[in-house]
């Protein structure tokens, strides 16, 4: 073989290796950001997605969340399996912060709790291990406006009642932060009524039997809950409970009689400093039922989580799933709940000020 054929050869195979080197190398980088394309797609391909829940099992957390864990794989390229991980305890302050310093910001790992933990935050609790709005906010279900509901055996018929009882009566809670702490205790502030929180139980279940025994009687609870699930629709239908307020700008359409905070604020002549103390801790309702991930999970899954999350929400197999359990999804994107987290950090200190002397245990 002649030397000019051998260099030849060499130089048409160094021109091969070179050229496909360059398109390997196009097909690899995003020639923009220089990150891998193929690296988000594939990902998830193989993995497991896991779902912190803050609630114990059957709570209407709990219930949301094991079925956009049942639809929101098809819209994640890869399709991972995703599971439940229930991890009760102190109002969905355990989750929370397991969320923000255990788990590993890959976006393999979500959380559900409750949306007003940011309270906490903000009234410096010490158990509070996150910054509410450095978590990457994935999708809310729905929006929660509470109810607030007492047992019609009881001697407290009216507002009134509560007001002026001497025994005031004994509401439910799992801890602080949550909608049975701070509704009784706006209505403390703002209305002048009084009651007992009894504080620490794990869940929704773990109330309602408290209840049903006469431990406790009243609760605060979101409305798309109280007209859902077990069992409210029985103590409905035997007047176990009585709503007696609820906190939407309106009265939601299934408690047309039921006045608002409000309507009631106006009634009382509550004070605007207060008013706006209300408006600033009912917030929390905006927020709903919030599924969020660790800091830190790289910009491109954040992305596709938060596609996924708002294609399962008009999924027609997800929303038929809704439609036999008697809930209906109202869902936020994950940009409008960063939007919210944000504002909601931001209050002014005498704001602050006084959410720490009313929302303490």
């Amino acid at each position: 073989m002649s030397q000019k054929f051998k260099g030849s050869r060499v130089a048409g195979w160094k021109s091969f290796m070179v050229a496909g080197l360059l398109l390997a190398s196009l097909y690899l980088f995003n020639p923009l950001t220089f990150k891998p394309v193929f690296a988000q797609t594939s990902f998830y391909q193989g993995k497991t997605m896991t779902i912190v829940v803050g609630f114990l099992v059957g709570d209407g957390y709990d219930i949301w969340a094991r079925a956009l864990a049942a639809h929101i794989s098809k819209h994640i390229p890869g399709t991972p399996n995703v599971i439940i991980q229930n991890m009760p305890g102190a109002g969905a302050m355990i989750a929370a912060n397991y969320v923000y310093n255990v788990a590993k910001p890959d976006g393999l790992t979500l959380g559900s709790t409750g949306p007003s933990l940011y309270l906490d935050q903000l009234v410096g609790k010490q158990q509070v291990q996150f910054d509410w709005a450095k978590f990457a906010w994935i999708g809310s279900t729905e929006k929660t406006p509470w109810l607030f509901y007492i047992r019609t055996d009881t001697p407290y018929r009216t507002l009134e009642d509560i007001r002026k009882a001497a025994d005031p009566p004994k509401c439910s809670a799992t801890g602080t932060g949550t909608s049975g702490h701070f509704v009784p205790k706006l209505l403390e502030e703002a209305l002048g009524l009084k009651f007992r929180l009894v504080m620490g139980y794990k869940g929704g279940g773990e109330q309602d039997l408290a209840l049903e025994r006469g431990e406790v009687h009243c609760r605060a609870l979101s409305i798309p809950t109280f007209y859902a699930r077990e069992p409210f629709g029985t103590w409905r239908k035997n007047n176990l409970v009585r709503v007696v307020l609820q906190t939407g700008r309106k009265r939601d359409p299934r408690a047309p009689d039921v006045p608002t905070i409000y309507e009631l604020m106006n009634e009382y002549k509550t004070p605007a400093s207060t008013q706006r103390l209300v408006n600033a801790i009912l917030a929390s309702g905006d927020i709903g039922r919030p599924f969020l991930a660790p800091p830190g999970v790289p910009p491109e899954r954040v992305k596709i989580l938060r596609a996924a999350f708002m294609k399962t929400m008009s999924d027609p197999a997800f929303l038929d799933e809704m439609k036999k359990r008697k809930l209906e999804p109202d869902p936020s994107s994950g940009d409008e709940l960063e939007a919210v987290a944000r504002e909601v950090m931001s209050h002014p200190r005498e704001i602050v000020e006084r959410m720490k002397k009313i929302l303490g245990e």
